[in-house]
């Protein structure tokens, strides 16, 4: 592979509207993920860029000097990456005083991980996602910087071998740059090959693809494409073929239609890429990742086009920004969202992490590197600023420490249900215990005991009973996720003859299996409530269809709605909870328990919380039971599932 000696300057205009799409997408998921659903695309945007960019320094390098300084390199990528993240942790930790403890939970281990570059396995390890936590953590979207941090370690390391192999066997030859880019572009192309097929063959079967979208092996292939075409075009350094293409086909109005083209696909899969499908892994990032190539050719072939053009400085500026404001803006937004209103949050978030941005990366990052800062044009430096920045950089060092050793271990809503599901399995255990004894010895006749209700006990109003006929056994199975386990104490000592079977991030799948399980060892009782949809997937509606199908004659069944006051109308809950309350029509054997619409109109059972549950709130236990009861009234009237 031939290089042209054509000269072009390292800094390539119209890269920053690459970088900016990138964090605007980004943004626009996280404040407003419902209205663009594959936003979270903009990450791979920025690999992809990455890709590209450090691999054309690299080719450079070698061209001018003939070898690739492996050390420089790791210096270089340390203090772009490091002195930013150490200075947003620290300045957002102090603003975590703003809201509850629960906030802080587990903030040591964050640290240590964001520090580390190790927070995309962690979050594997702790179940983390965008998508599914009630309180994410403050520094989750350090995955990516974790990913991008093995890149370069993984990348560098590769590429400094393969140059002292070049340099051994083509010394200070021609030759010897050809060769050394070509087998750039070989092993790029390799290592994207074995990310996407890793990424395919990994989250196969997957209905959470936190795993195979967090690892560094799976989510490594944007890094490798953008490096292709690094390779393939160059900075400094380009090759004949590039250069030839360029003569004949380079243009303005082609590097903005390789631009608007990009920029548009890029646009559509926001609007329509989905976390949670399978498609997306990896077939619908890999388009995405390969438009924002498309914009960076784009603005390649611009750049070569306009030499008598200057880029406006306010694009400069954001992309400057773009890295710094990317870590302040999620646990500045995960703070603000739980004390105001979603829109406020994301302006005072948008505004606050341009400020600290543009302060950390004109004024801390060139000191801490040893260099003079920018202050509204003004070089500024020495003694006098940094001996006041070093002393307040070691107090914030101060209170993170403090904040993290306080931290607690687990929140309030984790150990709220960590102790209902201790009670859950003490219970279970004694019923297995009761069981087994009445086998051997008829039971002692017992008092009767009548349980406290907040409404009518439903068992006046069962005249239609099918526990005889069917011998099923009477009362009522509540099948429910972490709301329910959460109210479970109270719960079941409130709903006449009830058994209570929960659980965490339980989902409508999980609940057919647990329903399937307890009607096949003849539990199951009269009664079924279904207390799941909060976490609901893509394919709520065909589980909710095996429900229905699959509970046998003679139940009656009883279905409460979920809620979540962040939900929008694009929700799967939102939508499942629309589908719920058409099925009495269509089946008479079928009641609806409307918690969505009963907890709605009782927004302050939910201040301070995450928005579904209300963690032991004793408004919030008796709302849920009266709910429940309500609904069991109803279903108490109506006849059981008739037989076929």
């Amino acid at each position: 592979m031939e290089i042209s000696n054509k000269p072009s300057k390292t800094k390539i205009k119209w890269f920053s509207l690459v970088r900016i799409t990138g964090l605007f997408l980004v943004l626009g998921y996280h404040f407003f993920q419902n209205t663009y659903p594959g936003g979270f695309v903009g990450v791979d945007v920025f690999f992809v860029f990455s890709g590209f960019l450090i691999t054309s320094l690299m080719i450079d390098e070698f061209h001018n000097s003939g070898r690739f300084k492996l050390g420089s390199f790791y210096q270089r990528r340390f203090y772009r990456i490091v002195p930013p993240l150490v200075l947003s942790v620290l300045l957002v930790v102090p603003l975590t005083y703003l809201v509850g403890p629960d906030f802080i939970t587990g903030l040591g281990k964050q640290v240590a991980a964001a520090f580390g570059f190790v927070t995309n396995y962690f979050e594997i390890a702790t179940g983390g996602s965008y998508e599914n936590n009630f309180i994410p953590h403050l520094f989750l979207h350090t995955w990516s910087l974790a990913v991008e941090m093995h890149f370069y370690i993984v990348w560098g390391l590769i590429v400094y071998l393969f140059s002292k192999l070049v340099h051994l066997f083509f010394g200070h030859s021609r030759s010897q740059n050809g060769f050394f880019r070509g087998g750039i572009v070989l092993m790029s192309t390799v290592l994207a090959v074995a990310s996407i097929m890793a990424m395919k063959t990994g989250g196969a079967g997957l209905k959470d693809f936190s795993p195979v979208y967090f690892s560094s092996v799976t989510h490594s292939f944007p890094f490798f494409l953008g490096a292709i075409l690094g390779s393939l075009t160059g900075i400094s350094t380009l090759t004949v073929s590039f250069t030839r293409w360029l003569r004949k086909w380079g243009s303005v109005p082609l590097g903005m239609l390789l631009m608007v083209v990009g920029l548009a696909g890029i646009l559509i899969i926001t609007f329509t890429l989905d976390f949670s499908a399978a498609f997306t892994y990896p077939y619908g990032m890999v388009i995405a990742v390969l438009l924002g190539a498309m914009m960076i050719l784009g603005a390649r072939i611009l750049h070569e086009e306009t030499p008598g053009v200057k880029e406006p400085w306010i694009f400069g500026f954001i992309a400057d920004c773009s890295y710094s404001v990317y870590l302040y803006h999620w646990p500045l937004y995960v703070i603000f969202s739980h004390k105001m209103s979603n829109g406020w949050a994301a302006v005072l978030t948008t505004v606050l992490s341009f400020i600290f941005a543009a302060l950390s990366y004109y004024l801390v990052e060139p000191l801490v590197a040893g260099r003079k800062g920018h202050f509204f044009g003004q070089r500024v430096g020495g003694r006098a600023l940094t001996i006041p920045l070093t002393v307040i950089i070691a107090g914030l060092f101060v209170v993170t420490g403090f904040t993290a050793h306080k931290a607690p271990v687990m929140s309030a809503l984790e150990r709220h249900l960590w102790i209902g599901g201790i009670y859950q399995d003490f219970d279970g255990v004694a019923e297995a215990k009761d069981t087994v004894l009445a086998q051997v010895a008829p039971p002692k006749k017992k008092a009767l005991v009548k349980q406290k209700t907040d409404t009518n006990d439903y068992r006046a109003f069962n005249k239609q009973s099918t526990a005889s006929k069917y011998q099923i056994p009477a009362g009522v199975s509540i099948i429910g996720d972490s709301v329910t386990l959460g109210t479970r104490r109270y719960l079941e000592p409130h709903v006449a003859d009830s058994q209570v079977d929960a659980e965490g991030n339980r989902k409508l799948n999980e609940a057919y299996t647990t329903m399937m399980n307890q009607q096949k060892n003849k539990t199951l009782r009269e009664f079924v409530v279904i207390a799941v949809g909060t976490n609901s997937l893509n394919d709520y509606q065909e589980q909710l269809e095996k429900i229905i199908k699959d509970l046998k004659p003679g139940h009656k069944l009883v279905i409460m709605t979920p809620y979540d006051r962040s939900a929008t109308a694009s929700w799967n809950s939102t939508k499942l909870g629309v589908l719920e309350r058409k099925l009495p029509a269509k089946y008479e054997w079928i009641t609806i328990a409307d918690w969505g619409k009963n907890a709605a109109a009782h927004p302050e059972v939910f201040d301070g919380t995450d928005g579904v549950h209300f963690a032991g709130r004793a408004s919030g236990d008796k709302l849920y039971a009266e709910t429940v009861n309500d609904g069991l009234i109803v279903a108490a009237k109506k006849p059981g599932k008739p037989a076929k």
